[in-house]
């Protein structure tokens, strides 16, 4: 049996816990992006918005889970990428009770999106507005810091705040400490259910696998017993999940490494990282596997991390 397969009383084990799985149906396909709500009692929290496009399916699933998303005191996004925040602002504008921490250096840029934006027109071009949406500024005065070490006190609940550079810089980690949840974003990698690949998600332009070696010991410090993915869903094995992590970043880069002068050609190391997925994930790599995780971790993003990544260090052509 893959690890992946979950027991049927996982669902229950989680609203036991105030938590429920969003599915978000991320350009109409599942099992791609989630955000998870927790119910702490007085207040209601909502860890990860995704984009805009999917604002109407987050609503649904709010609204299938036995609440409202108007009824949403709190947001918590583990870093500004715009396929976990993208409707932060959205949200903001039309309910004005809800405030949205993040991490300080991402906080401007949700405060004002315009570099941000800017930034991934580079990547996306003309499907930006297909992909993402709208995207709005919060208002400053409903963001709040949150700080490494933390324990944030949302209605009866107690997270804890960990900061996890590797995927991005301002990357955070959300721990419940009463049911020993882990919300590990991007730093946590990406599992599709179906199959037991752990992918590291590596986009230009801040993959560092140092920051990121040192975040999965952070990770597995806090002795979670289930580790909640954006991409996608929960798990029960969380020290084996992270322990597959960074064996996947060292691959990656020496795949890197051994494509020599390619490495600037972005369709061949395209094609690469396809090929080294695909050869990873075996007879589970149908057509849907292999679209719900390239709509989460796209082939051409980590061709371009790659690139950035050797040409800092001076291996690559900048």
């Amino acid at each position: 049996m893959s690890r992946n397969d979950h027991h049927d009383s996982l669902e229950t084990r989680l609203k036991a816990d105030g938590f429920s799985v969003i599915d978000l149906g991320f350009l109409d396909t599942s099992h791609v992006i989630a955000a998870y709500l927790v119910d702490v009692g007085s207040q209601l929290a909502l860890i990860e918005t995704g984009p805009s496009t999917c604002l109407d399916n987050l609503e649904r699933g709010i609204t299938a889970a036995g609440y409202d998303l108007r009824d949403v005191n709190r947001i918590i996004v583990t870093h500004i990428h715009l396929d976990h925040s993208g409707a932060a602002g959205v949200i903001a504008r039309k309910y004005p009770n809800v405030r949205v921490s993040v991490h300080p250096v991402g906080a401007p840029h949700l405060i004002e999106p315009e570099r941000l934006v800017r930034s991934a027109a580079r990547i996306y071009g003309d499907d930006m507005d297909r992909l993402w949406g709208e995207i709005a500024g919060v208002p400053e005065d409903r963001v709040d810091l949150l700080r490494d070490g933390e324990t944030l006190a949302v209605g009866k609940r107690s997270l804890r705040i960990a900061f996890t550079p590797g995927h991005a810089s301002h990357h955070a980690v959300i721990f419940d400490e009463q049911s020993r949840t882990l919300f590990a974003g991007d730093t946590g990698g990406i599992r599709m259910p179906g199959s037991d690949f752990v992918a590291a998600p590596i986009p230009p332009p801040e993959f560092d696998p140092e920051a990121w070696e040192g975040s999965i010991a952070t990770m597995r410090a806090l002795a979670p017993a289930r580790i909640a993915l954006t991409h996608f869903g929960v798990y029960e094995d969380p020290a084996w999940h992270l322990d597959q992590v960074m064996p996947r970043v060292r691959e990656l880069v020496a795949m890197g490494e051994a494509a020599g002068d390619e490495i600037s050609d972005t369709t061949a190391m395209t094609r690469r990282f396809d090929a080294f997925q695909r050869r990873k994930i075996g007879d589970a790599a149908t057509d849907l596997m292999m679209r719900r995780l390239n709509l989460a971790n796209p082939d051409v993003l980590a061709a371009m991390g790659l690139e950035r990544y050797l040409s800092k260090r001076g291996e690559g052509k900048a």
